[in-house]
């Protein structure tokens, strides 16, 4: 094959994948990684796959160096009593200086869009979103908000352009019942 019909051949597609562009989330405009580190409860989320039976799915970031974060991903499948399950993606800072746009890999060497679009100042609530609007978590410090408080960030990814409808509470056990 000639490397004129090679190009015919590719052209369309390239042009395609022009058109498909997404918009860029918008993300805060700075993410102190130190204080951002540790646990962080998943209060809904658009599930992926995996989330679909996640019973106390928390997240927990620490620190390797200056652009990448080990993560565990724990969550009991099925039920609060259901098998605990692990996952260990790696987090990799790619916008410096805001520190707000990761790459998140599972597997090599695919890393997937990982957005912080909302961080409240006291780093107790926040939301990771994605380009593509697909999947979206609401996460905070502990494993419960306030129904205002989760109404309010309900309303901001719909602004972001999620549908809403697609968001589901995580089931999380409340603190007095963890004893």
């Amino acid at each position: 094959m000639n490397i004129l019909t090679r190009i015919l051949q590719i052209l369309p597609a390239a042009a395609l994948t022009a058109c498909s562009a997404v918009t860029p989330v918008r993300t805060v405009s700075h993410v102190d990684i130190d204080r951002f580190m540790g646990d962080w409860y998943v209060i809904a989320n658009i599930p992926t796959s995996i989330e679909k039976q996640a019973y106390n799915p928390v997240e927990n970031y620490t620190r390797i160096n200056e652009r990448e974060i080990a993560t565990t991903f724990t969550f009991n499948k099925g039920g609060f009593d259901g098998p605990l399950k692990t996952y260990t993606p790696r987090g990799y800072i790619s916008d410096d200086p805001s520190n707000a746009i990761w790459g998140m890999q599972f597997i090599w060497p695919v890393k997937a869009d990982y957005r912080v679009v909302y961080l409240d100042d006291d780093y107790t609530r926040t939301v990771i979103g994605r380009n593509k609007l697909d999947y979206v978590w609401i996460m905070a410090r502990t494993p419960q908000i306030s129904d205002a408080d989760y109404r309010e960030i309900l309303a901001f990814i719909a602004e972001l352009g999620y549908d809403t409808s697609k968001v589901r509470l995580a089931p999380q056990q409340k603190l007095d019942e963890t004893s």
